[in-house]
């Protein structure tokens, strides 16, 4: 089994996201206890504590799959039908893969249809609480 590496989310973020889990038109997604287990491993801080490079709530990242070879860049979003299309849900397997993660760490996560993957951020092109924008 993987080792996870350690994560940071706000205390501000994971209010919402344990809301959002508890909402009957989520509960029954799948990935939802892996999301689960990522935010009990968490350290969580104030939001103006969350360090520039971890990837918040909102926060835009350039990541790479290291199994395919592939580079994004998308922005970690609380579901909504008025996303851009360079969004990817909390609640996707690469959402909440993502969470917590800071620039130059690794994971291995299982994504849609069990496909395994190797995400390693690049880049976080921006992050709410780095601009002074603590609840979004």
């Amino acid at each position: 089994m993987d080792i996870k590496p350690p994560i940071t989310i706000s205390s501000f973020d994971l209010e919402r996201i344990e809301q959002l889990l508890e909402s009957a038109a989520y509960r029954n997604l799948p990935g939802l206890d892996a999301l689960q287990e990522e935010l009990r491993r968490a350290t969580v801080v104030d939001p103006e504590q969350i360090p520039p490079g971890v990837i918040t709530m909102n926060s835009a990242v350039r990541f790479v799959d290291d199994t395919t070879h592939t580079e994004y860049g998308l922005t970690l979003a609380y579901p909504s039908p008025s996303n851009p299309p360079d969004a990817v849900s909390i609640l996707a397997p690469v959402g909440s893969a993502l969470l917590g993660l800071s620039v130059g760490q690794s994971i291995s996560w299982q994504g849609p249809g069990g496909r395994p993957l190797q995400l390693r951020i690049l880049e976080v092109t921006y992050q709410p609480e780095a601009n002074g924008e603590f609840h979004l």
